[in-house]
């Protein structure tokens, strides 16, 4: 891993080898493409309309209308309506991919310069000639517009993009040499009046669309590299908040999904001994992730700083809910289930305070519960930014100084409240025991402003959530969250481990079974399938909290 003794060190790195750029034909970012495939629909949509509204709408209020004497009148519009329409549909089709609709999309400008073109020029039965309204003969018509919308709304390669722009510029000549050949029309242009009315004005076009478009597709090929972070790029951002961002990401090696957590520059540009504080948390919250190997802490893969300054570390992609989530979601849990996920979240605590590593911000949005592997209900515990460790540096210490009420008024012990006395792993064992209150009744110990709260856990005794809750607790099983939330430390379980012994000691109705978190899971899965509800997509990610 890239680590670095020094924020400076960090500033001052750049990332190793990228080992090449980013495999596929089109070399744009996911989302970039997903939103080319949207625009596309909506410039189909909207060519549909026009050509409705051009070709139709008189139809509608004349009792007499003549858009319908001949083919030529109405054909050529109908065809080009049907073509944006089924357009429009097949970029809403699950089964194809981003590129294909893409390309389509390149066809799609071609055919419709085609419709614009006959639609103009086209004049078998009422030919054209030289009237006021035939003034576009000398100059663009519609179909430069068209170009133009393509070149900026749809990205494609240059290339791809040139050859689109090249045959639907010579719709404008091919139509209009034909209705002189076929059409009927007295008009008759010389040789130099057809170039350089017809196709000098299109070569223009060509040319603007062409260095327009490169630019975007340029613009769209920075995103990537900016996304770049090592051997992983940035898919979708996930998250965001004060400290940072969270973004779904792919190995471009090996094609395995993660989360990358990062720090922008400009976040770090803030100034001074703040830039190099921001930078030292985040290095922490690395170094103290990588330290742990509980099964129930989240996974730490890398951690760098990328060629533009962005401090950034990657861990594994959960999928499922965080704790503040699923409640919210699905109400409150029974006891049987609580007491199983708060044993695992000890896991991950035990081990962290063996190593003289304090939390310090245990609350619901920091709990993820998931599928892993062939487990349900699996626990990881995210994000140690606000981790304190027993020997600190000048700047670390710095960072627990600027942090000395940091993490969750809600779910804060008295002493770290108070901010008068060093504090412990007991500290975290009260904030479990503040989010197993949560987890039963649906609400938070105490509530009201940041200080009122923090006044609260100081001086406040808690109602206990028997009283609170909906659900039947036992009676072991409230003595035991009341005793992690006495006042005094003393008066706590003592260590996460006699914590996790204490609630497999407390007794249910009925025990929570591997059966019964595989038979919740799969009624969730069957209720997105059903309603179309996309809860684990859109809270799942191992997001932590920023």
């Amino acid at each position: 891993m890239g680590q670095s003794s020094t924020p400076s060190a960090l500033l001052r790195r750049v990332s190793g080898d990228n080992l090449g750029s980013v495999s596929g034909e089109w070399s744009l970012p996911a989302d970039m493409l997903d939103q080319a495939a949207r625009r596309l629909r909506t410039v189909a949509l909207m060519y549909a309309f026009v050509f409705f509204v051009a070709s139709f709408a008189s139809a509608l209020v004349d009792t007499t209308p003549s858009e319908f004497d001949h083919f030529s009148d109405w054909g050529v519009s109908t065809l080009s309506i049907v073509v944006a329409l089924l357009v429009a549909w097949v970029t809403t089709r699950k089964g194809l991919s981003q590129t294909t609709i893409v390309n389509m999309g390149m066809v799609f400008q071609v055919v419709g310069s085609y419709g614009i073109a006959m639609a103009t020029y086209w004049g078998v039965y009422r030919g054209l000639e030289y009237r006021p309204e035939h003034l576009e003969l000398a100059g663009l018509s519609f179909v430069a517009v068209w170009m133009m919308v393509f070149a900026f709304v749809v990205p494609a390669r240059p290339l791809k993009a040139l050859i689109a722009s090249v045959a639907s510029a010579a719709s404008v000549p091919i139509v209009f040499a034909l209705t002189m050949r076929y059409g009927g029309t007295s008009i008759v242009l010389t040789p130099a009046e057809f170039v350089i009315g017809l196709v000098v004005p299109y070569l223009l076009v060509i040319l603007m669309t062409y260095v327009g478009g490169r630019a975007i597709y340029g613009l769209g090929r920075e995103v990537v590299k900016a996304r770049e972070m090592g051997s992983y790029r940035l898919v979708e951002r996930l998250g965001a908040g004060g400290m940072g961002e969270v973004w779904r990401a792919e190995h471009r090696m090996l094609i395995r999904p993660a989360a990358i957590k990062l720090v922008r520059p400009e976040t770090l540009s803030r100034g001074g001994e703040g830039a190099a504080v921001t930078l030292k948390r985040f290095e922490q919250e690395a170094q103290a992730t990588a330290l742990m190997r509980s099964p129930h802490t989240i996974d730490l893969y890398d951690f760098g700083v990328s060629g533009d300054g962005a401090f950034y570390y990657v861990m594994e992609l959960l999928d499922g809910f965080d704790l503040q989530t699923l409640v919210t979601e699905f109400g409150p849990m029974p006891a049987e289930r609580t007491i199983s996920i708060l044993r695992q979240v000890c896991d991950s605590l035990a081990e962290a305070h063996e190593r003289g590593l304090i939390h310090r911000d245990i609350k619901p949005a920091n709990i993820f519960v998931c599928r892993y592997g062939r487990h349900v209900d699996f626990v990881k515990v995210l994000d140690f930014g606000l981790v304190k460790h027993a020997q600190q540096d000048e700047v670390t210490a710095k960072v627990t100084a600027d942090n000395v009420i940091g993490g969750t008024p809600s779910y804060m012990s008295p002493e770290q409240a108070a901010g008068d006395r060093e504090i412990d792993g007991r500290s975290d064992l009260y904030a479990l025991g503040c989010v197993g209150y949560w987890m039963l009744t649906g609400q938070m110990v105490f509530e009201g402003s940041a200080m009122r709260t923090m006044m609260a856990h100081m001086q406040e005794s808690p109602v206990p959530p028997s009283q609170r809750a909906e659900v039947k607790i036992p009676a072991a099983f409230e003595a035991l969250l009341l005793r992690c939330l006495e006042k005094d430390p003393d008066n706590r379980p003592q260590t996460a481990d006699e914590l996790a012994s204490l609630l497999s000691e407390c007794e249910t109705s009925e025990a929570w079974t591997m059966e019964d978190a595989r038979a919740w899971w799969t009624a969730i899965g069957s209720r997105k399938e059903v309603d179309g509800s996309d809860s684990v997509e859109r809270t799942g990610g191992g997001v932590p909290a920023v």
